[in-house]
């Protein structure tokens, strides 16, 4: 946790980017100096969905509002979740009251929402945000906001770091099918397998079916960390770069040509993913983007409440 000294400590405003790898969370005061920032566990909307989800959740916002303890009390919240649907009034609620806050002083918003209006003016681009999942996002004129992707790591999410994980656990079991023993020569599989505790069979199973999406998701970082050395790793990395590239495509296709900006922590995890999106759109303005959604959502919540865009009626 890092603190600002010498700030005023009057009317902060608390913003949050909560996903599912990790939650970061910021005070900022009246003028929009931080006071304070930190990190917490993951947290997801989708949580509220389980008993179980509920659980973990709860058990998340009380260490976050442990963190926040020895700091004033903020005037308003300003919350960008991830999965946020139906699901918004029972998680308000529960957020308020861990942290202490009426309901009326908390403006939850999902996270691709807080990034989006971070860059853009509505009408402006399009954002890919690619973090745990993947998706990108575009908040018209009249504050309507459209999406493409998003879908899930069951579905989907392509080019986020649930699906790089994912790939590369795939294409270390297909080899060993055809190859037994094969994972010895990879640095990529020795490297997975030491993460996560072992090369049995059974070690996989229980990491891809017994932890949080966001805790598969971390396993990218192991696979950007081998792609110097293995081809399989650096292949995947690639194909990252060609899905993000897509859903800024589907976006050209829907509602023309405008710039693209790529962000999330995927885009930290080797320089050739951006590369790859942008060789895969030729001819599209792409930036990279690398602020801090979470002092920008605390930044709106001294300013004021969000003006939130409404969910496009497209599926």
């Amino acid at each position: 946790m890092q603190g600002v000294a010498n700030s005023n400590s009057e009317g902060l405003g608390l913003g949050l980017d909560a996903g599912g790898t990790q939650t970061r969370w910021a005070l900022v005061d009246a003028s929009g100096v931080v006071v304070a920032e930190g990190t917490a566990g993951g947290l997801s909307a989708l949580q509220m969905g389980s008993s179980d989800g509920r659980a973990a959740m709860l058990a998340s916002l009380a260490g976050l509002a442990q963190q926040l303890s020895s700091f004033p009390r903020p005037s308003h919240v300003c919350a960008g979740f991830t999965g946020l649907g139906g699901n918004g009034e029972q998680l308000g609620l529960m957020l308020s009251d861990v942290l202490g806050i009426a309901r009326s002083a908390l403006t939850l918003s999902s996270d691709i929402e807080i990034a989006y209006l971070d860059l853009f003016q509505p009408g402006q681009g399009y954002l890919v945000y690619a973090g745990t999942g993947s998706i990108a996002a575009f908040i018209d004129e009249k504050h309507q906001i459209h999406r493409a992707g998003g879908r899930g790591g069951l579905l989907d999410d392509g080019g986020g770091g649930y699906w790089i994980a994912r790939q590369a656990l795939r294409q270390i079991w297909r080899l060993e099918d055809e190859q037994p023993g094969a994972w010895l020569q990879s640095s990529m599989a020795r490297a997975v397998f030491d993460q996560i505790g072992g090369a049995h069979w059974d070690h996989s199973r229980q990491f891809m079916y017994g932890q949080s999406r966001g805790e598969i998701g971390l396993l990218a970082l192991t696979v950007a960390a081998s792609a110097a050395t293995d081809a399989r790793a650096m292949a995947i990395l690639r194909a990252a770069g060609k899905e993000l590239a897509r859903l800024a495509q589907a976006m050209i296709t829907r509602f023309g040509l405008r710039p693209v900006v790529l962000s999330g922590r995927v885009v930290q995890l080797h320089p050739v993913i951006e590369q790859t999106m942008r060789a895969s759109l030729d001819g599209v303005v792409l930036d990279v983007y690398s602020g801090a959604p979470h002092i920008a959502a605390a930044r709106l919540a001294v300013r004021h409440p969000m003006q939130h865009a409404q969910p496009s009626p497209q599926p």
